[in-house]
């Protein structure tokens, strides 16, 4: 079994990875950090006592733990130290956070290679929301006029969504990068037209009662093609974040989307 230790484990995506990795047969919970959280963490998600009491210093939970893979769904402002403190461990972090700029992401791969332990990023962990990128990527060779609609719950401190981004990125691989639209558009109000990343708009939509949704909107010569995922709850993380937590122990440095994993 995988020992597993869980970063942020109090909060509502560390609660819902707690839960799954006790679930999972090939994956022990060896320790659950969070800043606040008290007793056993199986009795917080409604399991039976594991054993594993909630702590609050990363750096002393691993030294008494030894795990193999932290799972971090912490914040934009903890992930990046946490990834640091897990690499110098020769813990692999397994980070469902986003918002880590550019440049972390540079600095964790060089960690990863000094420290010879992978480091793995999912701008999204379902599993639909993978297929639905690679669908867009697809379709992007055929309708290069695109733009992206992610909606997501208000507590959500990123925008646009890791996800949102990553879906250009792959897009931008297939299309030439140009200005979509009238050249002699103008916004009335600033922003009207969302983020422009290669002349593709992409749109950021806050609001209680969602939980994660992105559309990828295609146009063309009389048709339209929508590419849609919904997150309807948590649970639709997690047979990915399990997936990731197996197998990223056989890769090495940085790995960036959980379609590594899917082959």
């Amino acid at each position: 079994m995988i020992k597993v230790l869980v970063n942020g484990a109090y909060g509502r995506m560390g609660q819902a990875v707690v839960k799954a990795v006790l679930e999972d047969k090939d994956l022990e919970l060896v320790g659950a950090v969070d800043i606040v959280g008290d007793g056993d963490a199986g009795e917080t998600v409604g399991l039976p006592k594991c054993g594993v009491s909630f702590t609050r210093d990363l750096q002393t939970t691993i030294d008494d733990v030894k795990p193999q893979v932290m799972v971090d769904f912490t914040i934009p402002d903890v992930v990046f130290g946490s990834a640091q403190v897990a690499l110098k461990n020769k813990v692999a972090p397994v980070i469902g956070t986003t918002g880590l700029s550019d440049e972390q992401k540079q600095e964790l791969s060089k960690l990863a290679e000094i420290n010879d332990t992978p480091v793995f990023i999912a701008p999204n962990f379902a599993i639909g929301a993978v297929l639905m990128m690679q669908m867009a990527k697809q379709a992007a060779k055929y309708m290069p006029e695109v733009e992206i609609i992610e909606l997501h719950h208000d507590k959500k401190l990123d925008a646009p969504s890791g996800t949102a981004l990553q879906t250009a990125a792959l897009i931008s691989e297939v299309r030439q990068a140009h200005v979509q639209g009238n050249p002699n558009e103008k916004e009335k109000v600033a922003g009207a037209r969302g983020a422009d990343v290669d002349g593709m708009h992409i749109h950021s939509v806050r609001l209680p009662g969602y939980v994660a949704h992105q559309e990828v909107i295609f146009g063309g010569l009389g048709q339209t093609l929508t590419i849609r995922h919904d997150s309807l709850n948590r649970e639709s993380f997690m047979p990915g974040v399990c997936l990731a937590a197996k197998s990223i122990l056989g890769h090495k440095g940085l790995i960036i989307g959980l379609d590594k994993f899917m082959d």
